[in-house]
């Protein structure tokens, strides 16, 4: 409630807590709403806003205008790093005033985002790593674990691309121990969820530990069709195609993983998937 805003619309009308206070109520409850919080009851309070001509809407926090613009900016710069367009979502970040966020969770959402894209697009390390530093050292609640498993994911992921793969695994072993079982109770969660067990996919396939990430890949998969998300899904058969290939799968095997991968890649306009693609299907055939 924003108190300074009664007591300067009382100290504009001249009134000390004496006279607005007369046949309202006591001074002294006056003064323990002014100077110690405690709120009269609604009676009372909506007596001494009339007598101020003070709308009691204004003492009032405004529920989600204060950051509606910055909430639709994050909502299209989450969606572009999940599309792999990041900058695209870059531009967007660089004009979220971060400074001015009071907000933990839509700060820990900036900080989390903010760090995928630095590793998309080859941040300095040391820049990368203080961003998902903002996140782990908050206070942690319910409502920020999933943003610190990403920071676990984030951080597993620059390890792994200065090949430090023994501090990577153990970031993304930290993730794994609590994904299976993470609810997801908005779109967003979802889609989180996959970016952290799509991307423990990749850097298993990185170290050759197949069988894990082809069992993370298909479970990332079964998150998109479960929850009618598209935008994984595509990725994710792509991986499992590379993996097919690695393991030397037949011909016809991963034909199908490219062209299942493919059809997901049209369905969501994804031209950079289905450029990847192409190249995979010509270096398969080249190969036979």
């Amino acid at each position: 409630m924003n108190i300074e805003r009664f007591i300067e619309a009382r100290k504009v009308m001249g009134f000390s807590q004496i006279d607005l206070a007369d046949g309202i109520c006591t001074q002294a409850t006056l003064s323990r709403f002014e100077n110690n919080g405690q709120v009269p009851n609604l009676k009372i309070l909506i007596k001494l806003c009339n007598r101020l001509n003070l709308p009691l809407g204004e003492l009032f926090p405004k529920v989600g205008v204060k950051y509606s613009d910055t909430i639709e900016k994050m909502n299209k710069a989450e969606f572009f790093l999940i599309t792999s367009e990041y900058e695209q979502a870059a531009t967007l970040l660089e004009i979220i005033p971060i400074g001015e966020i009071e907000d933990p969770n839509l700060a820990l959402r900036y900080h989390y985002i903010k760090g995928f894209i630095m590793i998309f697009q080859n941040g300095a390390v040391i820049d990368t790593l203080f961003m998902f530093d903002q996140i782990l050292l908050e206070e942690q609640t319910n409502e920020s674990e999933i943003f610190r498993l990403l920071a676990y994911t984030g951080i597993g992921m620059i390890y792994s691309r200065e090949k430090d793969q023994e501090k990577a695994e153990f970031y993304f072993n930290k993730v794994l121990e609590k994904i299976y079982n993470y609810p997801t109770n908005i779109m967003e969660d979802t889609w989180r969820v996959l970016n952290i067990v799509f991307n423990c996919g990749v850097f298993y396939s990185d170290i050759h530990e197949l069988e894990i990430s082809n069992a993370l890949l298909r479970y990332a998969i079964s998150i998109c069709s479960d929850n009618h998300v598209t935008y994984y899904i595509a990725r994710a058969a792509i991986q499992l195609a590379k993996n097919a290939i690695i393991q030397n799968q037949p011909q016809e095997v991963i034909l199908e993983l490219i062209y299942d991968a493919r059809a997901y890649s049209k369905v969501n306009r994804n031209s950079i998937a289905l450029k990847e693609l192409a190249l995979l299907e010509k270096e398969v055939l080249a190969n036979a």
